[in-house]
């Protein structure tokens, strides 16, 4: 199944996510039709199985970084700044056009929400030794993933440096943890 993702994130990247259909994967894997749609069932199958490998390798990247993080606000905030932009990165534009696809469907846009309410509850829980009431609104944590992935989307296309993009959601980060202790 592994190589079934990686071509299709090749034909994301080199063709869009139009160009990625269950047939297509199927002769760009060298392999039957049947192997595909065994797989994935559906091409919204296949853009869910997506999503889920690079939710799990961001998941991964940003557990082991917040576990070898230091104890303050900065570090923490750091470390979710920077493991959120340098997976985006890591994956290219590709996953921009796998969410805007995701969204296309009701069932798609409620798998991608669970899995972004896991990422902000794993923030919130990182970030809540330096908020007073001990919870960060979710509203804030809305925000924050707006402002992580609208920063990503502008590194990936080259309209800002990931730099640009770590340092201001970083500062985003701070400031709502900051503003939500009351």
């Amino acid at each position: 199944m592994q190589q079934l993702l990686d071509v299709s994130w090749r034909i994301i990247r080199e063709k869009g996510t139009d160009a990625l259909t269950l047939g297509h994967l199927a002769e760009e894997a060298g392999v039957t039709k049947p192997v595909v749609y065994d797989h994935f069932g559906t091409r919204n199958g296949l853009l869910v199985a997506l999503y889920e490998a690079f939710d799990r390798r961001q998941t991964t990247i940003i557990d082991e970084s917040l576990a070898g993080s230091g104890p303050t606000l900065d570090e923490k905030a750091g470390v979710i700044a920077s493991s959120y932009v340098d997976c985006v990165l890591t994956q290219g534009r590709e996953i921009p056009d796998v969410l805007a696809a995701l969204a296309g469907s009701p069932e798609l846009e409620a798998t991608k929400r669970t899995y972004l309410a896991a990422f902000m509850e794993k923030c919130r829980q990182a970030l809540a030794p330096f908020v007073i009431n001990r919870t960060l609104s979710t509203a804030s944590l809305w925000a924050m993933l707006g402002a992580a992935e609208a920063l990503s989307k502008a590194a990936v296309t080259d309209e800002i440096t990931p730099k640009q993009a770590k340092d201001e959601l970083l500062r985003l980060i701070v400031a709502m943890a900051g503003s939500d202790r009351r």
